[in-house]
């Protein structure tokens, strides 16, 4: 039983449809495996170090007492359990502070993570449930 030329061609293109499909899918769970997480606490950091160079966000709160304050600023990100160092040359947000929640993007040179961008939460009452949740997963409770 031999197939005509027209049939051949639908079957040829139905399985490589197919097969765009599946590439495709395995592309989506992929990209959302790596950008599932928003950030990092200093614990995740600690325990599994980023790759060098590799640009990553590191969360958690400001330590009391460790922000330098200059033309570059110094302030340690902790998550309680492990802090890591982080310098940031610009202007920070108004609502940054010590003991307030932030988000860091940049990466780590040695034991010293460089921020190319710093943010913090946006209003006195809020926290980010990515936030409350990273914590929560390591036992640790935030009380404001």
């Amino acid at each position: 039983m031999s197939m005509t030329p027209r049939k051949a061609r639908r079957v040829r293109l139905v399985i490589l449809g197919l097969v765009l499909l599946a590439a495709s899918t395995v592309f989506i769970i992929i990209g959302i495996g790596q950008g599932g997480q928003f950030f990092r606490l200093p614990s995740e950091i600690v325990e599994t170090p980023p790759r060098a160079g590799q640009t990553i966000r590191l969360g958690g709160l400001v330590k009391e007492g460790s922000w330098e304050r200059g033309d570059v600023h110094f302030f340690t990100v902790t998550d309680t359990q492990h802090d890591i160092r982080v310098t940031y040359t610009g202007i920070v947000p108004d609502l940054f502070d010590e003991g307030a929640d932030t988000i860091v993007t940049g990466h780590l040179e040695g034991d010293l993570f460089v921020a190319d961008e710093v943010l913090a939460k946006h209003d006195e009452e809020y926290r980010p449930a990515e936030l409350t949740d990273a914590f929560a997963e390591r036992g640790i409770e935030l009380t404001n």
